[in-house]
């Protein structure tokens, strides 16, 4: 695989919770330090609220330490409790 991934290629790939093998969804964008030079953390879109009347949740923010592999077709993140079942965001800070 190679060491430069397109943040294009990023979002095609499902994210997958290695804690319980929830599939979380695609990202939506990615939060760069630009500062730095390094991306802080990637963030999916939130799961929608009772059939999509009542908009969405909050976006997921997922930090770049959680993530453990990206695949050629997956990247494989590690939430070990920090999700509840209706996906609602726990992680707040990051």
């Amino acid at each position: 695989m190679p060491a430069i991934i397109r943040i294009s290629e990023l979002k095609t790939r499902d994210v997958i919770n290695i804690d319980d093998g929830r599939r979380l969804g695609l990202i939506r964008d990615i939060d760069l330090d630009v500062v730095e030079g390094r991306v802080k953390a990637i963030i999916l879109p939130g799961t929608p609220r009772f059939l999509g009347f009542f908009g969405r949740r909050d976006d997921l923010i997922i930090p770049w330490e959680k993530i453990k592999k990206i695949g050629v077709d997956v990247i494989l993140v590690d939430l070990e409790g920090a999700v509840d079942l209706k996906g609602v965001k726990i992680i707040k800070n990051y």
